[in-house]
């Protein structure tokens, strides 16, 4: 938190802080609350009850009025500062603009599992054989979104777990946005919440899913 606070007061805009409690028992929204209490914009939103990362995200989106929008993981395993590529390409009209972790200029410095890595690299080609095959990573937890695709897209999410961000990129195709995607520096998190098996199990429904879905011309707008 204070690292995105640090960064936010360098810059020449207003920034508003959001951060989502999925239902959790640990303070998180308590804390959050108090290190935010002198910052003057900003929102803690609680879910009563966990119903995952796909709705949690899409709560905040959907709260936030800025007219840019970052979604980012709270371990920032991709520091707040590679937001400073995603301005180029702002400025060059893209709508959407996704951190990337497996382009060839991508640096990663601290990786997870041997095991870990080769499920989610499985879990990619998945992505690019069954939904979206132009996009090399669409899991990092760090994405740009233009207030208007932002709220287009996350009206229409219906996916509630971490597969969300096939369905957020899948959106954006159908509904003619101009995706970017942009390698950067990321770091692995000892603290993730993707749980080895059970997570993956229900990501690969999901998938299955939104396939299905993409194949009977229901993603349509």
């Amino acid at each position: 938190m204070q690292k995105i606070r640090d960064y936010a007061r360098g810059q020449k805009w207003l920034t508003e802080i959001i951060v989502v409690d999925d239902g959790s028992r640990d303070g998180t929204a308590d804390l959050a609350r108090s290190q935010l209490a002198d910052w003057p914009w900003f929102k803690v939103i609680s879910l009563k009850k966990n119903q995952g990362k796909g709705a949690a995200v899409k709560e905040g989106v959907l709260a936030a009025q800025g007219e840019l929008i970052l979604v980012t993981d709270a371990d920032l395993s991709t520091p707040i500062e590679e937001l400073e590529k995603f301005w180029p390409l702002v400025a060059g009209h893209y709508d959407l603009i996704i951190g990337s972790r497996a382009l060839l200029a991508s640096d990663i410095r601290k990786r997870q599992s041997c095991l870990r890595e080769t499920m989610g690299k499985s879990f990619n080609r998945l992505v690019r054989w069954l939904v979206l095959p132009d996009f090399k990573d669409t899991q990092c937890g760090f994405k740009l979104f233009k207030k208007e695709a932002a709220r287009e897209i996350f009206t229409r999410i219906k996916t509630s777990g971490f597969a969300f961000d096939v369905e957020v990129l899948l959106l954006a195709r159908q509904l003619g946005y101009k995706v970017a995607e942009v390698p950067v520096i990321w770091i692995n998190s000892p603290d993730s919440r993707v749980r080895l098996f059970s997570s993956s199990v229900k990501m690969l429904f999901e998938l299955l899913h939104l396939s299905l879905r993409k194949n009977r011309n229901k993603l349509t707008p």
